[in-house]
C-alpha cells in the first residue's frame, strides 16, 4: 500500500524548547533588538555590521541546541509515511534529528549568499560571517536568510506539497506570519489537520482543525504515536 503523505508545518515553538530563542517576545523585540534593525532588508542597508554579529551570536546558540523529542517524534513518522517538513525555522535541529525531506521556507543558519546575486549560497565552514568575507562576483556575503522585504523563495514549493498532502500537522507557530500563516489554505478537503502548540488561538478562521493546547515536545509525541498507530491497523 503507497504511504499517505503528512506534510508538517513548524515555527518558533519547536525549536524553543531546544532553547533557542523565538522569533519576537511580546514587547516587539529580538534579544534586545528591534525585529526590523535587524531582520530586515532595510536593516541590512542600513547597518550591515550589525546584522552579520547578529545573526553570528544566532548561529552560535544554534549549532549548541540539539533535537527534542518533538523532533525526534517527526522522524519516526517515516517509518509509515511519505513525511515533508517545511520549518520557518533557520536552524537545523530537524536534520540533527534525522528527518529527510525539509524545506526551510526562511532560510538556513549555516548558509551565506551574496549580497548581489541570490543563486550564489556557500556552506559556512567557521561560526562566523565576518565583514570583508565576499562571494565570487566581489559583493559581501550575508546570511542566507529570509529577512522582511524580501520574497520567500520556497514558498511555491511548499504549497506544492501542500495541496497534496494527507494529513497537516502545524507545530509551534501561531499561524500569524506570511505567508507561511496561508499555507494551510492550499490543503485538499480530505486533509486532516492538527495544530500543536501552547496557545491555541481563539479564532473561528481555524476551521476543521484537531487542536492540542501543549507544548510541542509533549503534543507532537502524543499525535505522532496516534498516527502510528492507524497505519499499522491499515497495514
Amino acid at each position: 500500500m503507497e504511504k499517505k503523505n503528512i506534510v508538517v508545518l513548524t515555527g518558533a515553538g519547536i525549536s524553543a524548547e531546544s532553547g533557542i530563542p523565538t522569533f519576537r517576545d511580546a514587547n516587539g523585540l529580538w534579544e534586545g533588538h528591534d525585529v526590523m534593525a535587524v531582520a530586515s532588508i532595510e536593516g541590512w542597508k542600513r547597518n550591515p555590521a550589525l546584522v552579520q554579529e547578529f545573526y553570528n551570536l544566532r548561529r552560535k546558540a544554534a549549532l549548541a541546541a540539539r533535537p527534542n523529542a518533538a523532533h525526534l517524534a517527526l522522524r519516526q513518522l517515516e517509518s509509515a509515511y511519505q513525511v515533508t517538513i517545511v520549518t520557518q525555522n533557520v536552524d537545523l535541529l530537524h536534520e540533527q534529528a534525522g528527518s529527510t525531506k525539509i524545506i526551510h521556507l526562511h532560510g538556513r543558519l549555516d548558509q551565506s549568499k551574496s549580497s548581489i546575486d541570490d543563486r550564489l549560497i556557500y556552506p559556512i565552514e567557521s561560526e562566523e560571517i565576518k565583514m570583508g568575507d565576499l562571494c565570487e562576483k566581489g559583493s559581501q556575503l550575508r546570511p542566507n536568510i529570509v529577512w522582511f522585504g524580501e520574497a520567500v523563495p520556497e514558498i511555491e514549493r511548499a504549497m506544492s506539497y501542500v495541496s497534496r498532502a494527507d494529513i497537516l500537522m502545524i507545530i509551534g507557530t501561531s499561524l500569524q506570519v506570511y505567508p507561511a500563516a496561508g499555507l494551510r489554505q492550499f490543503a485538499p478537503h480530505y486533509c486532516r489537520s492538527f495544530l500543536i502548540d501552547k496557545q491555541i488561538p481563539n479564532s473561528t478562521t481555524l476551521g476543521r482543525i484537531t487542536c492540542f493546547e501543549e507544548a510541542a515536545t509533549v503534543g507532537v509525541p502524543i499525535l505522532v504515536e496516534q498516527l502510528l498507530q492507524e497505519a499499522s491497523v491499515k497495514d
